[in-house]
């Protein structure tokens, strides 16, 4: 298994990375707790970033304890080690108010949600978002946009991603300690629709040709916004291996589907999979290993 860890420094050039080519380190969780002690270890996104969390926290527990996980608590802590590991949801990081019913949604740019005011002084901290700007029609979670003070109905939403980001990254820069605290933003997920829909699939992709080449605007955005940052950010970059893995998803088997009749299910099954969460133990696990190989090869100050 390979991947990408870029770990970008001050100025505007290419990324400085940590590229592992067919090893890294074997993730250890005794290992991780040892390097987490007395840490706090805190977690922003969306569903998917929820989805790293579970991993990671299932990945942990299984090294101290024998016993199933029945009930996955917002905040893990381990008194043995003395860290956590907390979740904090906000899909677009920048601050969504207001609702549909009550004359409109307003997304921010400018403004982060109340993560910021529970996160400080944290001493890892893995980001996300990308997945909700996506949406559109009827699952499109905003209104309009407010920044510096004015409402826009109509803006790219490139345009706007890219001011979210901004308004991340100068809160990054600003109160984090670069010297006791990593920082690591994780690339958008893949969601495989389409030709490559993932219901009732047990095969991974093979063909190469099928990893999509076209530029992501989103991804685009972030890369160029963690260049440009004082702050150095860690830039987990999983979606071309996570592309291929389309057997991994939780297709109809998540709690949604499990509300949803049975004879609906059976009817249409296609109609309700869910192609872009993923199972567990899954793809997800992976990325929790590239997590821990970069503290690992940190440690060891290794750079290409």
């Amino acid at each position: 298994m390979g991947g990408q860890i870029l770990n970008t420094k001050n100025g505007a050039g290419k990324p400085r990375g940590v590229v592992f080519r067919g090893w890294f380190p074997r993730f250890n969780g005794t290992n991780m707790l040892e390097r987490l002690k007395g840490k706090r270890v805190i977690m922003v996104g969306d569903s998917i970033n929820r989805n790293q969390w579970e991993s990671l926290v299932c990945l942990l527990y299984s090294t101290i304890s024998s016993s199933p996980l029945n009930k996955i608590n917002i905040i893990l802590t381990q008194q043995e080690y003395n860290c956590s590991v907390e979740l904090y949801w906000s899909p677009f990081l920048v601050q969504l108010e207001g609702n549909e019913e009550n004359g409109g949604r307003i997304l921010r740019l400018d403004k982060l949600s109340d993560w910021e005011k529970k996160c400080r002084g944290a001493d890892i901290m893995v980001f996300n978002t990308g997945h909700w700007w996506h949406n559109g029609g009827r699952l499109k979670r905003w209104d309009l946009f407010q920044y510096k003070g004015k409402l826009v109905e109509e803006m790219e939403v490139q345009s706007a991603f890219g001011m979210a980001m901004k308004t991340w990254a100068c809160w990054i820069d600003r109160n984090v300690d670069k010297t006791s605290t990593k920082v690591f933003f994780r690339s958008f997920s893949p969601v495989h629709y389409g030709k490559q829909r993932c219901y009732n699939q047990t095969q991974p992709i093979k063909d190469e040709s099928y990893v999509e080449k076209s530029p992501n605007p989103i991804l685009e955005v972030v890369e160029r916004t963690i260049r440009r940052m004082r702050t150095p950010v860690r830039y987990l970059n999983i979606t071309k291996l996570s592309q291929y893995r389309k057997d991994g998803h939780t297709t109809v088997n998540t709690i949604r589907q499990k509300k949803l009749p049975k004879a609906m299910k059976q009817r249409q099954p296609m109609s309700h999979d869910d192609c872009s969460h993923w199972c567990l133990p899954g793809v997800p696990d992976t990325w929790n290993r590239l997590l821990f190989a970069s503290m690992v090869m940190d440690n060891s100050s290794v750079t290409s």
